[in-house]
């Protein structure tokens, strides 16, 4: 499959190009981690995972295979770090070029979607259910990947695209 099809930035087109269901991966892509959440088949809810330590894209990409297989996924949502004014950095020029590389290794559809504030929210959240600063620390990057997934899948349920 041509990778580039593969490769989304709005929901309407990414559903598209999904099977009807299944199960999404969503990643928070930081310089040192990899915030993970997976969401359950019907697209409902997103549920945080692990942290990974991020490394070389072939290590980073054997450990993501592992769990693409084990939960069946069918897609991935990665969120873009956009600037508040809405343009792209340099850190959303690698997320994209980590999305086309996931797309190219594994032929799944690959949303990229706007991940401002994630951090905030999840830290946020977190606070709210009064976690420790240790616990916030070692969970804030996959609470983060849970809520770019919970957007995208709220969207490929009929909210914004």
């Amino acid at each position: 499959m041509d990778q580039s099809t593969l490769i989304h930035d709005n929901a309407l087109d990414y559903r598209d190009a999904l099977p009807e269901g299944g199960a999404l991966l969503g990643l928070d892509l930081g310089t040192k981690t990899i915030g993970v959440a997976t969401c359950d088949a019907g697209w409902r809810f997103a549920t945080a995972g692990k942290t990974l330590q991020r490394g070389k894209f072939g290590r980073d990409r054997d450990i993501l295979s592992a769990l693409i297989t084990e939960r069946s996924i069918v897609g991935v949502v990665i969120g873009l770090p956009r600037n508040m004014d809405g343009s792209e950095g340099s850190r959303a020029q690698s997320c994209r070029a980590y999305g086309r590389n996931l797309a190219e290794a594994f032929g799944l559809p690959v949303l990229l979607w706007d991940e401002r504030w994630s951090t905030q929210s999840a830290e946020r959240d977190m606070i709210t259910q009064d976690t420790s600063r240790s616990k916030r620390a070692e969970k804030i990057d996959s609470h983060a990947a849970a809520i770019i997934l919970q957007g995208a899948i709220d969207a490929l349920a009929g909210g914004a695209f």
